[in-house]
């Protein structure tokens, strides 16, 4: 599925790093907003499962980093809960700015408790959803106990959390006693959705109680039977995030309008007989428009693409495959040969000329090399099979490489619509 690497700025000025995905095919219906567990990154696998279910269901998803873990900058001792939540409405306000305001806010563990107190502030959020999510800020601070009298003797500890070092300092535990949930959210004013296993180990499932008796309606409770806190089974994963993209239906409007002018999906129509393709700052991700048919195209991430399509000589080759194939069944039709498949394959890749025994050119120059490899399925003779070879380097794309091609470029008027 189509994804972007994006930034943001924090209230402390800091970059965040996040991942915007995106449906595979067509505008998405709704923008959503994820939030990690505490200490993990944007990047576990929990997270990616999820979103990767939801963008099937037509949402665009943006979970982050939260400042000071993965690829955000800042540094985690600086950090709390509070400025988890000031992260949270930032990362929404950049999906306001650059794509559609979050409808659907979803957190798991302590980004679920995160994600109940940024939601007064996110007033595009219709929906939210916790996962194994703490009733209170305060719940994580028993991982701390054996640390608490050295943080509160010289104001900061190192911790080790699922076999990692954090520095834990004095504010990091005052500022969770601060947060006024679950009482906050009785003036929620939102659909809420709480998902928990009875077995977490980590969360007890009490807290799932405490969430859903504080809330107002509407609001669902789903059981994750057999499930552990990390969600580390990917069926248990797609199970919440199905049951999640089915119930968020009822609360977000299906406009098809999640996009911005300028956001990278938004692909104008080509004009008749026209292909386009626009390429937006930030990358390579490139959209094409072909005859109505939208298109992704994309490098490589060795060389600074994000892999969300093929390459332009990727498309190249396809087309040489798709003409190949099309032309040895329409050759087939026309001569009543029982062709049942063409399978066209075809391999693309530059060579010096002096290697090249049939070309030309000569010297140092280098030349590009498409290696076709044609598999015929069908009761066809030897003859036909040769006459079928024959056939394909008569395909009109094959024509188009082999002879002289104009290429001419010309400047667009400014102010003409694109």
């Amino acid at each position: 599925m189509p994804v972007e690497n994006v930034q943001f700025v924090n209230a402390s000025g800091a970059s965040l790093s996040g991942r915007l995905q995106l449906p595979e095919a067509g505008q998405p219906r709704a923008c959503a907003l994820f939030a990690h567990c505490f200490t993990c990154t944007k990047n576990i696998r929990a997270a990616r499962t999820i979103s990767d279910a939801l963008c099937a269901e037509g949402f665009a998803v943006l979970r982050f980093d939260f400042a000071g873990l993965g690829q955000s900058e800042g540094e985690f001792a600086d950090t709390n809960f509070s400025s988890n939540v000031s992260d949270l409405v930032a990362a929404a306000d950049y999906l306001a700015r650059e794509w559609s305001a979050p409808e659907l806010l979803i957190g798991h563990s302590l980004g679920g408790t995160a994600v109940l107190e940024a939601a007064h502030s996110i007033d595009s959020a219709r929906a939210v959803a916790t996962i194994g999510s703490p009733s209170r800020a305060s719940h994580v601070t028993h991982l701390f106990d054996m640390y608490r009298q050295e943080i509160e003797t010289t104001g900061e500890a190192t911790v080790s959390l699922a076999g990692r070092p954090f520095v834990i300092r004095r504010q990091f535990l005052d500022d969770l006693e601060k947060s006024a949930l679950p009482d906050s959210l009785r003036s929620l004013r939102k659909a809420l959705l709480v998902f928990h296993s009875p077995i977490d180990d980590t969360v007890g499932v009490d807290n799932a109680g405490e969430i859903f008796a504080a809330a107002m309606h509407p609001k669902s409770f789903i059981s994750l039977d057999k499930a552990d806190h990390l969600l580390s089974r990917d069926e248990d994963a797609r199970y919440v995030a199905s049951v999640l993209a089915s119930w968020a239906h009822k609360y977000i409007a299906d406009t098809g309008d999640a996009k911005k002018t300028g956001s990278a999906s938004a692909v104008p129509a080509a004009r008749d007989g026209e292909t386009l393709a626009i390429t937006r700052a930030g990358g390579f991700r490139t959209d094409i428009n072909a005859s109505g048919h939208v298109l992704v195209a994309d490098e490589p991430a060795s060389v600074g693409g994000t892999e969300a399509g093929p390459t332009p000589y990727d498309l190249l080759s396809a087309s040489l495959a798709a003409c190949t194939s099309m032309t040895l069944q329409m050759y087939a039709r026309h001569k009543k040969i029982d062709l049942e498949a063409a399978t066209v394959s075809v391999a693309h890749d530059r060579i010096h000329a002096d290697d090249c025994a049939d070309c030309e050119t000569t010297g140092n120059a280098k030349l590009d090399r498409f290696t076709r490899t044609v598999r015929l399925t069908g009761n066809l003779s030897e003859e036909q099979r040769g006459r079928m070879l024959e056939i394909a380097d008569r395909c009109p794309v094959h024509r188009t490489l082999h002879s002289e091609v104009v290429v001419e470029t010309r400047a667009e008027e400014p102010g003409a619509e694109t």
